[in-house]
């Protein structure tokens, strides 16, 4: 190991063997996280709090922030202590001022919002929001002379490809098979961000697949163990590739510390059919496995009569037709580069769901009462 010495800053590094890159721990900094709230912003926080790192994250006004405590005791016994180690600051990416505001004396950042939906009523503001809030995000950076950027984009942000090809981080974008606003919306900022390291600012991008973890039932794959709990049987012909959000968080954090620049990894641990899925959440909670296969023709009945439910009701519209279409498309992402690189190793998907599974266990027990 060898130090040196760069102004007030004090960095650690040392080589790792398999890849021959260094890697830098800073031993003084000053780290911002936008989407705090989120999945995997709040697992993020609880990691640097824990690991002693000064964190500030932004929120906006309405933000609840009783979900982050309640992620921070899913993990720790002192949540509270850890929790309270974290300086909120209220802010919008749609402001500018606001942005540059939270960015004082800031010296990494980990961009994690965004707005996440397949409903098409959101499309239009989902890009104007992600595309510009990221815009703002890194033009901020820019000028505050931000050491270096981790924006979390989505495997939605990459090309696809069918008949169950590995999709890798070289894969092409394709507008003609690339039909999801939130896609669009994914590919369009991580263009804003490459757009920023031709500028000078230092980033790394993560392309994270469909990711398992406890948190808000009713959001990402929460929603799939509420299903599973309904007693949902049905499942598709497609499949997609599944990661833990801890391991999201790891990859983030390890990208961070090192002096790799300018790149992105696919971030995923392992792709399976929907029916494999389904059925390893079904059997963590101990109920009974898929057994009827939706087709094509069953998803485009479904799927328009939920829209028209949606409407009559005014209630959240639940399989839409982008759902429908992703749902049987078999997609394959290679996570090699990420594991050469940093000798990553992923937690198995089935695993992930078992730990998952003991928190939704607990909460659904606390709200039945």
């Amino acid at each position: 190991m060898q130090n040196s010495q760069t102004g007030s800053w004090v960095v650690s590094y040392f080589r790792l063997p398999a890849a021959g890159r260094y890697k830098f721990v800073f031993r003084r900094f000053m780290i911002l996280v936008t989407g705090g709230t989120g999945l995997i912003g709040s697992h993020l926080l609880h990691v640097l709090v824990q690991q002693g790192g000064k964190v500030r994250a932004l929120r906006r006004k309405e933000s609840n922030l009783d979900e982050v405590r309640k992620i921070f005791s899913y993990y720790s016994p002192n949540a509270n202590e850890l929790f309270r180690k974290i300086e909120w600051v209220e802010g919008d990416m749609m402001d500018v001022s606001s942005l540059e505001d939270a960015m004082e004396g800031i010296t990494h950042i980990y961009h994690c919002a965004a707005i996440v939906s397949l409903n098409p009523k959101h499309g239009k503001k989902m890009i104007r929001n992600n595309v510009t809030g990221t815009a703002n995000m890194v033009n901020a950076a820019i000028v505050k002379k931000i050491l270096k950027f981790c924006h979390v984009s989505s495997v939605a942000g990459l090309g696809i490809l069918k008949d169950g090809k590995e999709i890798t981080e070289e894969t092409h974008w394709n507008e003609q098979t690339n039909f999801s606003a939130y896609a669009i919306s994914k590919y369009l900022s991580e263009n804003e961000v490459w757009r920023a390291s031709q500028e000078g600012l230092n980033v790394v991008i993560v392309n994270p697949s469909v990711v398992i973890g406890p948190g808000n039932w009713r959001r990402s794959s929460g929603d799939i163990f509420i299903g599973a709990n309904k007693g949902l049987r049905w499942y598709t012909s497609g499949g997609i590739g599944y990661v833990d959000v801890r391991d999201v968080v790891k990859s983030m954090t390890n990208l961070m510390e090192s002096d790799i620049n300018n790149e992105r990894f696919i971030v995923s641990s392992e792709n399976h059919s929907y029916k494999t899925f389904f059925g390893l959440v079904n059997a963590s909670i101990k109920k009974p496995l898929p057994n009827k296969k939706a087709g094509k023709l069953i998803l485009e009945i479904v799927w328009r009569f939920d829209k028209l439910r949606s409407m009559l009701t005014g209630s959240r519209h639940v399989l839409t037709k982008e759902i429908a279409k992703y749902s049987q498309i078999n997609l394959s992402y290679s996570n090699l580069k990420i594991k050469k690189i940093l000798q990553f190793d992923f937690i198995p998907v089935e695993q992930s769901i078992k730990d998952t599974s003991i928190h939704f266990i607990a909460d659904y027990k606390i709200h039945s009462k």
